[in-house]
């Protein structure tokens, strides 16, 4: 069962009163020296530091914010968006894909807003938990799973905006807020060591209740920043830690609601329909086709204009598919739509849009689907990479990419070499991972994503029609001119003008 992840009064427990505006606190007012002292307390407490999860991933509405899919997916060859004449509202996030961010991008400032939110409240817990007095056990994995948070939400910022303020302690003045950037190497730091603390104190898979971290998914984190520094053999013995899970027989399955926390997953950010408060998911119906009865995929009626095409599949991903027919993954991952459009000049045929997370649902615009952020999958992947840097032991990280592969339904990979094999595994995480947001990530860290993006951009503009612009439609001139400095995002502006301490990336 899902956990409900509680916001009422958890912005108001995160708010730390300041002396010099009132001596004496009102016996009735809710502040972290009152409200830290039972279990329950933190519990709470610790729901609320996973809650901006959620706007990270599903921000709700696509017009001058979005979700994480923007930034990590839409803005690789993945995935681009139906140009949409007759609504330019959302230019800001149509800027994301076409690296013609500012630093007022609602969709970049929503990212590193929120991840800040879960290190603010992480702090709070992180500074009264051990003064607290109930069962240790308890306490080791409340504890946990705050240092993961805060781990996780570093490891976003730091490499979607290099060095960030190092907030390890709750502030309590407009002094303590307005930290300077901190470097990168010192962020990253921090994130191995609360990563690795993490995974000390928190349980196993078995041991903890679904959606919340593990011990494998702090290990699967170390992974993963190991992988981005280049550190193969941490990597892999991070990765060595992370068991007791497995592969689903049947790769559609992973996704569907109903096998919720099943054996392949190993950290996905839960949601939650049918209740008061807005803790459902919409981004699925984000990855339809603009329809002005999106029923006629989802079978949800009553049903309305949706909010989509975004993040649709582009030509250059459907063609990384070695087979479209044997390979069960493109099946699942991947539907068709043929029929009239809501947009001028635009006419869907055979269309593709992203369906490895369209399930049943009781209402339009609420669905009840995670986003898978760590998989199984990934850490076999991410194994095979590990080993294959080091060298000189082909055969073994050969076996983990094949593992993988033989769920999909395709033969064996025999690689010639080091450099075969690495872009053997490269590709296999495309296909694999398609539309989880991994795809800019790993362009940016192995050095690929100016000369890809570039070469794609040449595509989209001698070609917009096959990218979803009608015709007398293409991106402008100024598009895909992709440099160095974007493959980190602006600090958003309104950070900047709250504290002056702060610099702004190169070229925003």
């Amino acid at each position: 069962m899902k956990f409900r992840i509680l916001l009422i009064g958890i912005l108001i427990v995160f708010i730390s009163g300041c002396e010099d505006f009132l001596n004496i606190t009102p016996e009735t007012a809710v502040t972290p020296q009152n409200f830290f002292q039972t279990q329950s307390d933190f519990e709470q407490a610790v729901n609320g530091a996973y809650a901006p999860l959620q706007s990270i991933y599903d921000a709700q509405t696509v017009f001058g914010s979005g979700g994480d899919w923007m930034l990590a997916e839409m803005r690789s060859d993945n995935t681009h968006f139906t140009f949409n004449v007759d609504n330019r509202g959302a230019v800001t996030s149509e800027n994301v894909a076409t690296f013609l961010v500012e630093s007022n991008n609602g969709v970049v400032a929503n990212k590193y807003n929120n991840n800040f939110q879960i290190i603010a409240r992480a702090n709070e817990i992180l500074s009264q938990i051990d003064q607290a007095d109930f069962d240790q056990s308890v306490k080791d994995r409340l504890k946990g799973e705050a240092l993961f948070l805060r781990a996780f939400a570093y490891f976003d910022l730091v490499r979607n905006f290099g060095g960030v303020p190092l907030h390890l302690e709750p502030s309590g003045s407009l002094e303590e807020t307005s930290l300077a950037r901190s470097s990168a190497s010192d962020v990253y730091d921090q994130v191995i060591t609360d990563a690795t603390s993490a995974a000390d104190l928190l349980p196993s898979k078995a041991n903890q209740q679904t959606g919340r971290a593990t011990s494998g998914a702090a290990y699967t984190l170390l992974g993963d920043v190991f992988l981005t520094l280049e550190r193969w053999s941490d990597a892999e013995s991070a990765l060595s830690n992370v068991t007791n899970y497995s592969l689903l027989p049947n790769y559609a399955d992973v996704f569907d609601p109903a096998n919720e926390g099943n054996d392949e997953m190993v950290f996905e950010v839960e949601f939650l329909a049918g209740t008061s408060q807005s803790l459902h998911s919409l981004f699925p119906y984000h990855f339809l086709p603009r329809l002005n009865d999106p029923s006629i995929i989802t079978g949800v009626s009553p049903a309305q204009l949706n909010e989509g095409g975004w993040n649709t599949p582009t030509p250059d991903l459907i063609e990384a598919y070695e087979d479209t027919v044997q390979d069960e993954r493109y099946a699942a991952s991947i539907g068709r739509y043929s029929g009239s459009s809501p947009i001028t000049g635009f006419t869907y045929d055979r269309t593709p849009y992203i369906k490895k997370y369209q399930h049943d649902h009781p209402s339009f615009g609420q669905t009840e689907q995670n986003w898978p952020v760590y998989r199984y999958a990934e850490v076999l992947l991410m194994m095979a990479e590990a080993i294959n840097e080091q060298g000189g032991r082909l055969t073994e990280a050969q076996g983990y990419l094949n593992e993988v592969r033989d769920r999909t339904g395709l033969n064996d990979y025999t690689a010639t070499g080091q450099a075969d094999l690495r872009d053997a595994i490269m590709q296999e995480r495309r296909v694999e991972l398609a539309f989880e947001n991994k795809r800019w990530h790993d362009l940016v860290r192995t050095g690929r994503a100016v000369q890809v993006m570039n070469d794609f951009g040449e595509r989209v503009k001698a070609n917009p029609q096959d990218y979803y612009y009608a015709p007398g439609n293409a991106p402008t001139a100024a598009s895909f001119n992709v440099t160095e400095d974007q493959l980190l995002y602006p600090i958003p502006f309104r950070e900047i003008n709250l504290n002056p301490d702060l610099e702004q990336n190169p070229g925003y």
